[in-house]
């Protein structure tokens, strides 16, 4: 599946007749990428599961951020919302708004429009949550490794929050790749987490150490490394193996392509309606 990358098409009459969520809470945590709560506004959320999305939208008339206003000609600028879908950060566990990791594309039609969303904006937000991306895909005792780069990191965040416990039975391991280390969302909370479920483990990596203003003392190079580097082994005792564990890879298509190349030949296969295998894509483009 693709996300933030499909263009839907709606019909408005109007900024507030399309706009039916208003943004709680924001936290801006690099340049660029910030997390927002969308809580809707005289409706329910629907149930949902961990690792599933939902769309965002705009009208085009909706003011682009100043970064982009030089060029706001080529942009569209009609009623029409603009809608893209984004994987939720949230558990369904947290009731009344939906967690959402965004990243700001200069280019893009409607992060730029979402960046100038402060706390009290309105937003549309689909009453339709959909996505198949989701632990249940896997058996309830298999172990999981999950691996993401950039903002591929929410639905993990989402599932964790879902199905971690403390006396975690099986073995979770998460490998996160990100450029700098500043794009390393939400690593407090996963560290925390690391440091209470003895059967949980995080790997993040940083590919280009060189352009940190304090030196990264971590793990460099590319996400797939890490499953080359076998840290797991050393984490969980054993190797992974397709007989015990589900592999669940986010992110871009380099990573995902590269990481597919390497689970092959340890066995892994895709799963697919007609052939149930063990690994989990969600391609985000």
């Amino acid at each position: 599946m693709l996300r933030c990358s499909c263009r839907l098409h709606g019909i408005s009459t109007g900024t507030m007749e399309q706009t039916n969520a208003i943004i709680t809470h924001r936290i801006d945590i690099a340049p660029g990428v910030w997390i927002i709560h969308v809580a809707p506004d005289g409706w329910e959320l629907p149930e949902f599961e961990a690792g599933q999305y939902a769309a965002l939208g705009l009208p085009g008339t909706a003011p682009l951020c100043a970064d982009v206003e030089r060029d706001s000609d080529a942009f569209s600028s009609s009623d029409e919302l603009i809608k893209r879908e984004y994987s939720i950060v949230s558990s369904p566990k947290e009731v009344g708004y939906l967690e959402f990791y965004l990243v700001l594309v200069l280019d893009g039609d409607l992060s730029p429009r979402l960046f100038c969303k402060r706390e009290g904006g309105r937003i549309w937000l689909d009453e339709t949550i959909e996505g198949s991306f989701t632990p249940s895909q896997a058996p309830d005792d298999s172990n999981l490794v999950m691996v993401a780069t950039g903002t591929g990191i929410a639905p993990y965040v989402s599932m964790l929050r879902t199905i971690l416990t403390v006396d975690e039975p099986r073995w979770i391991s998460l490998l996160h790749g990100v450029r700098h280390s500043i794009d390393l969302g939400y690593r407090e909370e996963l560290m925390s987490m690391e440091r209470l479920c003895d059967r949980f483990s995080y790997f993040p990596i940083v590919s280009r150490p060189a352009d940190e203003v304090v030196r990264w003392p971590g793990r460099t190079g590319y996400v797939q490394d890490l499953w080359t580097g076998s840290v797991i082994d050393r984490a969980w005792g054993r190797s992974p193996a397709p007989r015990d564990t589900h592999v669940y890879l986010c992110g871009g298509d380099a990573m995902i392509d590269a990481m597919m190349d390497l689970l092959g030949r340890d066995g892994y296969e895709e799963y697919t309606k007609e052939s149930p295998g063990q690994i989990h894509a969600e391609r985000y483009t």
